[in-house]
């Protein structure tokens, strides 16, 4: 059987469309909004111009139907594993957390779980390689790097009110 064919589309003020057509030659799109959305087109078989179905997801929905997409052992958050045993994961820092407001460097993450803050995303920016006077926001994403125990580990501290 052929394989399946894809195919990128910018959309200038809308996003980006993914155009996928199957090894059985069945014809689906998905459009990724600017605004995190994303919208799943399926097209009929007998006509691959046609569209048959089209649903509309939110950014949370989106990440559910990606959860589901993905081997059991992947995360939305993991973002990279190695045979190494190392993971790169995206935590959130919530706006109760005792961390808010302080600086990096007093929350010892390396001493304490063996897990690395790599980067930090606020906002549209992302600071790489924060330095130990850092000082966190509630709504910041950390990137982190260790092991999985090291991960949690940090999630849990992340994560103290």
């Amino acid at each position: 059987m052929p394989a399946s064919r894809m195919s990128t589309t910018p959309l200038p003020g809308i996003g980006v469309q993914y155009d996928l057509t199957t090894r059985e030659h069945r014809h689906l799109s998905v459009i990724a909004h600017r605004d995190g959305t994303r919208t799943v087109n399926v097209y009929r078989a007998d006509d691959p111009d046609a569209c048959a179905q089209s649903l509309h997801l939110s950014s949370t929905e989106t990440a559910s139907l990606i959860d589901a997409l993905m081997p059991d052992h992947h995360s939305s958050n993991v973002l990279h594993t190695t045979d190494l045993g190392l993971v790169a994961e995206r935590i959130e820092l919530s706006a109760h957390s005792h961390w808010n407001g302080r600086v990096l460097g007093d929350m010892r993450m390396r001493t304490e779980t063996g897990a690395s803050v790599v980067a930090v995303l606020r906002r549209a920016e992302a600071i790489p390689s924060p330095t130990p006077d850092f000082r966190l926001a509630g709504g910041d994403t950390l990137i982190v790097i260790g092991t999985r125990e090291g991960i949690e580990a940090a999630a849990a501290v992340l994560g103290r009110e």
